[in-house]
């Protein structure tokens, strides 16, 4: 939820006119909105990291501006024939001696049970998680959210064994700018326009919109992932792509990435843990005094206001219900002068093929719907993913997107609860910090050498971050036996 309200406000101006195209003219708005950017990065730091990790960020010059700054100040000197000049690994369609390698321009062709079934495998789960699923990839292409016009247009990725057989797959988009991606690296491309250079397009394996870790090289097994891996590498650099990104993989998939030859990059989010409670009541008994009185205090406020929440699960979504969410999701938008990623098409489209695994948290007041959010969830965690209000009640945001959605993990004996990208908020209600990675490939060297010293220097800095963080957790302090 809370990486639903960071995006908005930095206002993501892209689709403002609706007129959007894959045109000559794309590279040069782009280069204008990545330098109108910078400054909202900066804001973006200045929100994700406390006041003193932050100080230190920005006085010491580790945070991504400096990228631009380094490389502008000519502290890396660029040769103009570098740029773009590396040979492709990836030959004939094919991967080595094992695996035949296809790039679909949407999934349409790809057997869903097949495809859902590596996904589980890879993530060695029983099921796979909702965000890689076919059908949560496929309802994005269907209702338009992604494609030309959203400037996301889908590179997927597949390797087959000598049989036909499916052995690795990897959602891949080549993306025209950087919105949704919640990693951020406006930065990068303002160095690259500074130095005309084009840093759009890119290519980008990630779930759109949506800042969840989770399955990116899906295989059968690790060979599989490591070709998976080199695959990728080869189609960004046969593509003459400026840089190849892989946001939010799991470990296995980033070390596989890291070995291909790509650069890690670390992050923080909010996560709440489930210590076997069996109601809400237990997890405020953990909770230092202070704390529990203040989420006590919150959910109190919307009571008094006469609101009441109710959770529709599944089947119970009806087309009503719905199009109130799709308008309380556009309000979030609108309030901050932007246009919604999603579409109620969307919405429609996983509320049918995706059911079982979603929950509608409804606030009503005097019998009438006032704010909604939508909770996802899988077999072991529930996350957190959107909000919106159509009247203001206060504290009601915490109550609809953390209360609720920690009562559900509670109800259903799920493990997790993900609330999204940053809100150092979430600490203070039970969220805990855990770390993030992401890899990053940039073809023009001078380039990548001086981003892979940044990320050396962020990465010391993201350490202390959770270091600090830790140190404020809103849990008593175990007592001695």
């Amino acid at each position: 939820m809370a990486d639903q309200q960071v995006q908005v406000e930095f206002g993501r101006g892209l689709a403002q006119s609706g007129q959007r195209a894959l045109a000559a003219g794309v590279e040069s708005l782009a280069q204008q909105q990545v330098f109108g950017r910078i400054a909202a990065e900066r804001q973006l730091r200045r929100e994700q990291y406390p006041r003193p990790a932050r100080d230190r960020l920005f006085r010491s010059g580790d945070n991504p501006l400096c990228v631009a700054v380094e490389i502008a100040d000519d502290l890396v000197q660029l040769r103009s024939g570098d740029s773009h000049r590396r040979e492709s690994h990836l030959s004939a369609g094919r991967v080595g001696a094992d695996y035949r390698t296809q790039v679909l321009d949407d999934l349409r062709g790809v057997d869903a049970a097949e495809w859902n079934a590596l996904a589980a495998a890879g993530a060695g789960r029983a099921q796979a998680q909702p965000f890689v699923r076919h059908e949560f990839l496929r309802a994005l292409e269907s209702s338009g959210c992604v494609g030309e016009a959203a400037g996301w247009i889908p590179r997927h990725l597949l390797l087959r064994d000598g049989s036909g057989a499916l052995a690795a797959a990897v959602p891949a988009y080549l993306k025209l700018h950087s919105w949704g991606e919640y990693i951020f690296d406006w930065a990068w491309a303002d160095a690259y326009r500074r130095h005309g250079l084009r840093y759009y397009p890119k290519l980008v394996s990630a779930i759109p919109f949506t800042p969840v870790p989770g399955t990116r090289l899906a295989a059968r097994d690790a060979q599989a992932r490591g070709a998976a891996a080199q695959a990728l590498l080869a189609l960004a650099r046969s593509s003459r792509l400026s840089s190849l990104h892989v946001l939010f993989p799991r470990p296995q998939e980033a070390q596989a990435l890291h070995d291909a030859g790509l650069m890690l990059r670390h992050g923080v989010q909010f996560h709440w843990r489930n210590a076997g409670y069996t109601r809400f009541d237990d997890f405020l008994a953990t909770l230092a005094q202070p704390k529990r009185k203040k989420i006590r205090a919150e959910r109190r406020k919307v009571a008094e206001a006469g609101v009441r929440l109710r959770r529709l699960r599944g089947r119970e979504i009806g087309a009503a219900h719905w199009a109130f969410f799709t308008r309380c999701y556009r309000a979030t938008y609108a309030a901050h002068g932007a246009t919604p990623y999603l579409n109620q098409e969307f919405f429609e489209r996983i509320g049918e093929s995706l059911a079982g695994q979603l929950v509608l948290v409804l606030a009503e007041r005097d019998g009438r719907p006032v704010a909604s959010s939508l909770l996802v969830h899988d077999d072991e965690r529930l996350y957190g993913r959107y909000w919106g209000a159509v009247e203001p009640v206060p504290c009601l945001h915490f109550e609809a997107c953390y209360y609720q959605a920690i009562e559900t993990a509670i109800e259903s004996g799920l493990r997790v609860v993900e609330g999204g990208a940053q809100g150092e908020h979430k600490v203070s209600r039970g969220f805990e910090p855990v770390p993030t990675v992401s890899a990053h490939w940039l073809a023009e060297p001078a380039f990548a050498q001086a981003i892979d010293r940044f990320l050396q220097r962020e990465d010391a800095m993201v350490g202390a971050y959770l270091d600090e963080l830790r140190e404020r957790s809103p849990y008593r302090a175990p007592t001695a036996d």
